[in-house]
Parts: structure tokens; sequence; C-alpha cells
């Protein structure tokens, strides 16, 4: 039986836990070689090898992708293993416990949330669309959230503006790649259930029931929700889905009161 991405080599980065995990295992499932990428080698490195165990193909390079020249040489790695690489899945990001409201967030983490959520997307982009129009076109997949598109009384600031960015960015890529066959496309996920999440939401259960009461289908999301819309957006099946922003939420940003 074909899988829906035969055929594909795969960039997936902060693949070494929670949705980038999940994206290695289930994208190499449907037959995609997949260029695991993260900061933690061991941990990317466990993730291809559930990949493995499932049957699929993965290659593990360690990338920060705030750094140019490891996203550089990552790239490149993962040409000269597959070939070729057809799809980006820019899902690299963090959201530290320090980031606030802009009257009280240092700078530093400002600054650091941008490297990391914003620059990392440029610089993936920069040197991995390039392999993208070498293969005829392909899939740029952008992890953004859905506190790009709602406001929060409890805000994080930093994380929350360079989602916005992302956001921004798809829309340019779109425009400007989408003529030479490559599109280019945002998803805005609800709360997910990863360790992200958990490092600091699940120690606070007032803070946990408070979130959840305002997710309509009564649950955080998990990995898989997310990976199933980043899959449909690697396929082919999303050949005229460019510049848009998909909210996979529960319905929380629907939620008025």
């Amino acid at each position: 039986m074909s899988g829906r991405l035969d055929g594909k080599v795969c960039l997936v980065t902060g693949a070494g836990s929670g949705m980038g995990r999940a994206a290695v295992v289930r994208f190499s499932r449907e037959g995609a070689r997949v260029v695991a990428a993260d900061v933690d080698l061991a941990a990317v490195r466990e993730s291809v090898a559930l990949a493995e165990t499932a049957g699929g193909k993965a290659f593990a390079v360690r990338m920060d992708v705030s750094k140019e020249a490891e996203v550089r040489v990552g790239i490149q790695a993962g040409v000269k293993a597959y070939g070729k690489i057809d799809v980006l899945y820019n899902n690299a990001g963090i959201f530290p416990a320090a980031d606030h409201s802009v009257t009280d967030t240092d700078e530093a983490v400002w600054d650091k949330v941008f490297a990391v959520n914003v620059k990392g997307v440029y610089l993936v982009c920069k040197h991995g669309i390039p392999e993208l129009l070498a293969s005829g076109g392909g899939s740029v997949i952008n992890v953004a959230s859905f506190v790009a598109l709602v406001g929060c009384s409890v805000p994080q600031d930093a994380y929350t503006a360079s989602k916005g960015a992302v956001l921004a960015l798809t829309k340019s890529l779109a425009v400007q790649f989408g003529p030479k066959g490559v599109r280019s496309n945002a998803i805005c996920p609800g709360p997910i259930e990863t360790p992200l999440l958990a490092a600091w939401l699940f120690k606070e259960p007032a803070e946990k029931t408070k979130r959840l009461n305002r997710i309509p289908l009564g649950r955080f999301g998990k990995s898989e929700d997310i990976v199933n819309m980043a899959l449909f957006l690697a396929s082919d099946e999303s050949s005229w889905t460019n510049g848009a922003s998909l909210v996979v939420d529960g319905g929380i940003t629907s939620n008025y009161f």
C-alpha cells in the first residue's frame, strides 16, 4: 500500500520531542524519507529510532536553527543523504516561562525567542527553499500559534509576537515562491499536550483548568492533531493550498465567552 508521502524527502526541525517527533514517525510511515533536526542530538536520534522501528527511513542531524552555519550544514547533510528536499516543516520553537508582558520581559528572553521562532524559520527557508526549487517545487510548513490571532490577558508577548511574524513571513513566501511551485502555509495550533506546555501549565491545576474551559471540544490537543494537518500540507493533496493560516485549536479562538 502506497503512502501519502511516497518519494518525498521532508526536513523536520524541533524533531527531538513533541510534535516534531510525532511528525518524524508519521511522515516516515507515510513513505517519506525524513531529515530529523534538533538542537538535542540524543533526543532526535531517539525520534529516528522510533521511525525506523515503525519501518520508516529517517536521518538525524544536530541543528540549532538560530545558527546559520548549523542550518546550512544540516540541510546539506540531508541532501547528501537523500539527494533532495521536498518539504520544510519549521516546527522548532521555544516558549520560556520568563516570557510575560512587554513591561516585564527581559530583553535577553525576547531576543532568544525571536532567534529561534523567527530567525530559525528565516534561516531554514533561506537554505532550504533553494533545495525545494531544485527538486521542482515543494511545501513549506511553518508552525505558528493560535495566540498570533487573539490577545491574552495572561500574556506571553515575545512568543505571541514571534508567531505573528511567522504568519506574515508565510504570506510573503507564498507570494514569492508560489509561481515557482513552492507553496507555503502556516499551522496555528491551540494548546497542545507537549513537554513544552506540560513543563509549566500542568504543574498549575488552576491555570490548566482555566485554559481547558476555553476549549469547546473539552480537551487539549495532541501532537497527532497537528501532524495530521502537516501531513496534508506536505502531501500533494494540498497542491492548491498556499498562503493559508490553518487553525487547529479545538475551537478556542471561536470562543467569545
